[in-house]
């Protein structure tokens, strides 16, 4: 369905534009400057107990927040249910501002100038793009991609999850 309108609704420091096409979706862009701060922002789960990586198919919500209690993020955990080795990790800022993305045995990502890059990929937040733009996943960071739980954890240490979740493997990760 083709874009009709936009409207810009202005909220402190973010401006969500709404697509009238689809009003459930919101494109949320906030200043640079903030986004990298809320990345490096350390974080810390904020439930009891441990969590179950996901079988293929599933996803799983982590919840964080920040140390000094004053911003939630969630982190996503999505696998495929088709491709074992396909999974994407996202933390979010927000409820709906991704920071951080890492697609793993996906397709390649197409940037907003044609240049294609290839799984493994990250996606960082970039004012008036959102998570559009991706870079090749850095092999020093994430040295064992086809450990999706051990990926995970350093993900996790990506987005500065101090104090992380204990996440236990399931039968098939």
């Amino acid at each position: 369905m083709p874009l009709v309108g936009r409207r810009r609704i202005c909220s402190s420091s973010a401006t969500i534009t709404e697509r009238t096409f689809s009003p459930d979706m919101a494109e949320i862009n906030i200043p640079q400057a903030e986004a990298d701060h809320l990345l490096a922002m350390e974080k810390h789960y904020v439930e009891v107990g441990q969590l179950t990586f996901p079988p293929a198919g599933e996803r799983i919500l982590i919840p964080l927040i920040s140390s000094d209690r004053r911003e939630s993020f969630a982190l996503d955990v999505t696998r495929s249910q088709i491709k074992l080795t396909k999974a994407t990790y996202q933390t979010r800022a927000r409820q709906v501002v991704i920071l951080l993305r890492l697609d793993i045995d996906g397709p390649p990502h197409r940037n907003p100038d044609d240049e294609e890059i290839p799984c493994p990929h990250i996606h960082f937040y970039r004012e008036g793009f959102g998570d559009k733009w991706a870079f090749p996943a850095p092999p020093e960071r994430y040295s064992d991609i086809g450990d999706l739980a051990r990926t995970l954890d350093s993900f996790m240490e990506h987005c500065n999850v101090t104090l992380p979740p204990m996440v236990q493997r399931g039968l098939f990760s």
